[in-house]
């Protein structure tokens, strides 16, 4: 009907839905002129008290519950600025707990848990070109080479203190343009009671944890990553959330955020409760906590932590319930994930997601009109895991498990892959990536140097934790900051330089990541050398004159007069040999160029041959070829 109005939706209703996406503005502590006002969601509570420095922790505030939500309220003038406070929860079987508040930005300092009145002022952003570029650049087709860091033993002062984010701004930033990174990417920054849990046991899901300091360092310090061309990415964890029974679990003393069903709720392997992503008060929730990081500290990107427990009901340990199909397919999360990325995309499409998941059940990456998730990239734990066999094996008896190194040719364009060499690589027992490495101090360098090189060559982005740069041998610890003295060693020295180098490259390097995900990207020259464990393929970019020749020699065993095929005739350039003296190898000077020889090799017409180190891997570039016109019907050279 003409001039019929729509109905305009309160954020309450909207919260309800499942479709308040800024919920925190709803839900929390808002400050309106001299009055704080105080909402938390507790439906089946049977009373809720604001209790804080301002009233000595007693019951004087009582709130008001909100018939349509189950929200909870009080308007006050009592509370100041800095000021400590929680909510006092009668709950459902009468039990009063002291709980925090959920939408919280900020808490006191561990171990307490109380929330801080807060109020950030409105930040004047600088990085505004920084940000029109993300918008009008496809990220597939650039260059990402992401420092994994986990904010709180990057460094530590000589007192033992870890860093806040205005003094990584000082350190962090330079050592990421020096080292030729593209981007930074954190383990969970919001809150979290242990940190023996590295942040991926949440409480607080729109708060900097207290101990990396203020919410306007962290923005500060994403602006000036920002002014130095690095993108930020931060790791979220949607699927589960501390247990500690002040703070989520079971708010009101019946199931809110997590599942009712047992079984669902209850993650065993962790100790943690997975959200009821179902739930439309919790999509509201989650959502809404993601779009906070990216709109308030301009965030460039979010990876999705664990995303196989969200889709799979079965994938923790202990007993699971079936869906209604008798399956173990998680419809709720499957449909929340494609629901986070839909809306994530509509607002900021720039905006880079990630996911951490080990399975191939499920198509992650892609578009959501196709059934996939809507992530751009998922983590390739399969590569991960194998290549890392691969490489503590002996080299003696890796011809004969030549697939480990090659298989991940077989799938790499049925997702968007991004390579990881991550933090779940170096703890636990699993040691260092140096210490995995076979072989004496020496070979466990040129492995490494190896690894790092294939991995740039490889299709896909690429990510490496913090320390693994310069070969730390010692596992990663949560506390102690890295080994910063190792680089005291020439060999570290070395290695770091080797990897700053490296990353020099492949940003220089078009052909290395243009058609990233384009089969055309890659060609093979040579992938069934298994008795000289010996890889040779061509990454290709846009113009039929721009590729690179890659080897990568996979035994301690030096190759003369190793024959390489070639598509064109002319002359090729050793652009990068692994094992130059300056990078902790025993070369003084690269290769000389070499002329094509007209004899076939394989598919090729041509072919060059040169020495390939032990454990090496050479990078080669034509110089001067000749490129012959292709002909088509019409008689036209193309």
């Amino acid at each position: 009907m003409v001039g019929k109005l729509e109905k305009t939706f309160t954020a309450e209703e909207r919260f309800l839905t499942g479709e308040n996406f800024y919920v925190q503005h709803f839900l929390g502590v808002q400050k309106e002129t001299d009055n704080y006002v105080f909402r938390v969601w507790a439906p089946n509570a049977q009373q809720v008290w604001l209790v804080g420095d301002f009233n000595q922790w007693d019951d004087s505030l009582p709130m008001t519950r909100r018939e349509i939500s189950g929200v909870w309220e009080v308007k006050t003038k009592l509370p100041q600025e800095g000021q400590f406070y929680k909510f006092k929860v009668k709950q459902a079987d009468g039990k009063e707990i002291m709980k925090i508040d959920p939408f919280a930005i900020r808490f006191e300092a561990r171990p307490g848990t109380a929330a801080v009145i807060h109020t950030v002022q409105q930040k004047k952003w600088k990085d505004g070109l920084w940000r029109g570029r993300q918008k009008r650049s496809n990220h597939f087709n650039r260059p990402m080479s992401i420092y994994e860091v986990h904010a709180s033993s990057w460094k530590h002062h000589s007192d033992g203190r870890p860093y806040t984010f205005g003094d990584l701004k000082e350190e962090l930033i330079p050592y990421l343009k020096k080292m030729n990174y593209t981007h930074v990417e954190f383990m969970p920054l919001m809150e979290h009671p242990l940190g023996a849990s590295w942040g991926y046991q949440l409480t607080g899901f729109f708060a900097l944890a207290s101990y990396y300091g203020t919410p306007e360092e962290l923005q500060d310090f994403v602006e000036a990553c920002h002014l130095a061309n690095i993108g930020v990415f931060v790791d979220w964890v949607p699927g589960h959330y501390c247990a500690n029974e002040d703070t989520l679990p079971y708010y009101d003393g019946t199931p809110t955020f997590e599942y009712a069903d047992r079984n669902r709720a209850v993650n065993n392997r962790w100790g943690t409760l997975h959200f009821d992503l179902g739930k439309p008060q919790v999509q509201s929730f989650l959502i809404s906590s993601a779009l906070h990081w990216i709109e308030f500290f301009h965030i460039d990107g979010i990876r999705v932590d664990a995303v196989s427990s969200v889709l799979y009901l079965d994938y923790d340990d202990g007993p699971w319930t079936p869906n209604h199909e008798g399956g173990n397919r998680n419809y709720e999360g499957y449909y929340f994930l494609q629901k986070l990325n839909a809306v994530i995309k509509l607002a900021h499409p720039e905006v880079i997601m990630m996911a951490e998941e080990s399975t191939s059940q499920t198509q992650i990456t892609g578009p959501i009109e196709t059934g996939a998730l809507g992530f751009d990239y998922k983590w390739n734990m399969g590569w991960m895991n194998d290549i890392l066999r691969f490489y503590e094996m002996d080299p003696l008896y890796r011809k004969d498990h030549f697939n480990l190194i090659t298989f991940s040719f077989m799938y790499m364009f049925n997702e968007n892959y991004l390579l990881a060499l991550s933090h779940d690589e170096v703890v636990h027992g699993k040691k260092s990536l140096m210490h995995k490495m076979w072989g004496d101090r020496y070979k466990q360098f040129a492995h490494l140097r190896n690894l790092y090189a294939f991995m740039t060559a490889h299709p896909g982005k690429k990510l490496l934790f913090m320390g693994s740069e310069w070969g730390q041998f010692l596992e990663w610890k949560y506390d102690h900051g890295l080994e910063w003295v190792d680089l005291d060693d020439s060999m570290n020295l070395k290695m770091q330089h080797f990897t700053q180098t490296l990353n020099e490259l492949y940003k220089t390097e078009r052909s290395l990541w243009e058609l990233d995900y384009l089969p055309e990207t890659i060609e093979w020259i040579d992938a069934d050398n298994k008795q000289d464990s010996i890889l040779t393929f061509m990454r290709k970019g846009k113009t039929r004159k721009d590729f690179v020749i890659v080897v990568v020699n996979l035994a301690p065993v030096e190759r003369e007069k190793f024959a390489i095929g070639v598509p064109y005739e002319g002359e090729y350039q050793e652009i990068f040999n692994t094992e130059l003296e300056e990078f902790g190898g025993t070369w003084v000077e690269n290769n000389p160029n070499q002329k094509t020889l007209a004899i076939p090799f394989k598919a090729f017409d041509y072919q060059i041959q040169t020495i390939v180190p032990a454990l090496g891997v050479l990078i080669l570039k034509p110089t001067k070829i000749k490129v012959k016109k292709r002909v088509v019907k019409g008689g036209k050279g193309l």
